[in-house]
């Protein structure tokens, strides 16, 4: 019942655009460790983020000098009210731009950031918030959740490298499972359980990780396949209405399965490209690509939920 409770706020927040709920510091410093190593000599626009309360600056910005980091570019939408770099109290939206320590005391001091405005209202769609990102090697941020399509549309359109939170169903969005398919995105390491809404209470969420293009050690890793088909063939029906077993679970994966196999779309946070090829999706609108999908699948007449279609390439 608790997953689906959260499953429902999510999509609650998703249909009324209540975007702003704020990643806790622990979740980010617990992803974000794994990809030290791409930081360094970069400059990270964190473009979805309110610094008076933003953790993404906070770690980048206490962390500038063992990363190695360029610059730390943030942008806030419309900074209303006076923060704790400054006493801007108007409706104008304002970027900041951080190139390190200049005391030497280890603290992001507010002499040391410097803060413009800018002439819109910060949206990462705009002009001159694109003309920022331009200037970015790697964005990492946690976008709004009505916007992910459009969000990680545009970091494709302009080849950026980026770390960023999302709803796991995006896996199955027809923009985003074709760059899942062609490997230009692909899941992170950990799932993010709860944020801090604007009014400091805490939110709890199912579904909620980490997408990324950069490359990361898990990705290459195979995934160990304990069960067999040969054997167990009334373990895995075949779909009514398509040519493939069904799986429930990521672990009950057979080993020596040569043809199509319907998985969880949790599949994708164990994928591992050399050892599976994507060839679709079923359950949900299909992607036009080499297949095409009907917008349901059953086993039995009974309707089941959507599914990654792989098949494996080393058997």
């Amino acid at each position: 019942m608790a997953n689906k409770s959260s499953n429902t706020n999510l999509r609650n927040a998703s249909k009324a655009k209540k975007d702003e709920f704020y990643t806790q510091l622990s979740d980010i410093e617990k992803e974000l460790g794994h990809y030290e190593k791409h930081f360094k000599n970069k400059v990270v626009f964190c473009n979805c983020d309110d610094p008076r309360i933003s953790n993404f600056f906070h770690y980048f910005s206490y962390n500038f000098e063992k990363l190695g980091l360029k610059k730390l570019i943030t942008t806030c939408y419309k900074n209303q009210q006076p923060d704790l770099f400054s006493q801007n109290n108007s409706e104008k939206a304002i970027y900041l731009e951080y190139t390190g320590d200049k005391n030497n005391d280890k603290i992001p001091n507010p002499e040391e950031i410097g803060i413009k405005h800018l002439k819109g209202d910060g949206d990462f769609r705009s002009k001159e918030c694109i003309e920022l990102l331009k200037q970015a090697d790697i964005v990492v941020t946690n976008p709004p959740f009505s916007l992910f399509r459009e969000y990680a549309a545009q970091l494709v359109e302009y080849d950026k490298k980026f770390v960023i939170i999302g709803n796991d169903n995006a896996n199955t969005y027809k923009e985003i499972f074709k760059l899942i398919k062609e490997n230009k995105i692909w899941s992170g390491y950990n799932k993010v359980k709860e944020f801090c809404r604007p009014d400091g209470l805490m939110q709890k969420f199912g579904n909620v990780g980490w997408f990324t293009n950069l490359e990361i050690n898990k990705r290459h890793e195979d995934l160990i396949l304990y069960e067999t088909y040969k054997g167990n063939e009334k373990k895995y029906p075949k779909y009514d209405n398509y040519d493939a077993i069904n799986i429930d679970k990521t672990k009950d994966i057979p080993a020596d399965y040569k043809g199509a196999m319907g998985v969880p779309i949790t599949f994708l946070d164990k994928y591992n490209p050399e050892q599976f090829e994507i060839i679709g999706h079923i359950g949900s609108v299909g992607y036009d690509g080499v297949y095409s999908f009907a917008n349901a699948i059953y086993i039995n007449g009974r309707k089941l939920f959507k599914r990654i279609l792989i098949k494996n390439k080393k058997v």
